[in-house]
């Protein structure tokens, strides 16, 4: 089966960056499922997978309009401690968090750490940046009603009810 609209995707992936140094990887770890078409991984990437099947591996690399973006100056923010969510109890300057906005959780970086605030650049912590990701697709299959009814693969690597 061909990776398409109405089918779940399982894989194991690398992420590196400019100079090939590992940033990421879930290959010791669950692979990663997603329903594709469903936005769930970048919008580049997904258009390189389009068609593959399962056994095949990939190199993708992406610019950074294709990925997390280009880095925009002046998006530093104060954001209530509070508005984290699920922030360990010792927050450090350069540590990945998540701000609650409107949209839902959104990746940023600390820059700053007070007392009831914390100062974060609200650039994803990979804007500006090359990438490339090794993918190996596991499997293919076609999504059940229930995965399409709710935008998400079900079970081992994708989302638990």
């Amino acid at each position: 089966m061909q990776i398409g609209s109405g089918t779940v995707v399982t894989f194991h992936y690398t992420l590196r960056d400019e100079a090939g140094e590992e940033m990421e990887s879930n290959r010791d770890e669950t692979p990663q499922a997603i329903l594709f078409g469903r936005r769930q991984i970048l919008a580049g990437l997904e258009e390189q997978i389009k068609g593959k099947q399962a056994g095949e591996s990939i190199n993708v690399t992406l610019p950074p309009e294709k990925a997390y973006g280009n880095k925009v100056d002046n998006a530093i923010f104060r954001v209530p401690i509070k508005h984290l969510v699920d922030a360990p109890k010792r927050l450090k300057v350069g540590q990945i968090a998540y701000v609650n906005t409107k949209d839902g959780p959104r990746n940023c970086t600390i820059t700053k750490v007070g007392k009831f605030n914390v100062d974060v650049d609200a650039n994803h912590p990979f804007a500006g940046r090359t990438l490339t990701f090794e993918l190996d697709i596991l499997d293919v299959r076609a999504a059940t009603k229930e995965e399409i009814a709710h935008g998400h693969a079900h079970g081992e690597g994708g989302h638990h009810h």
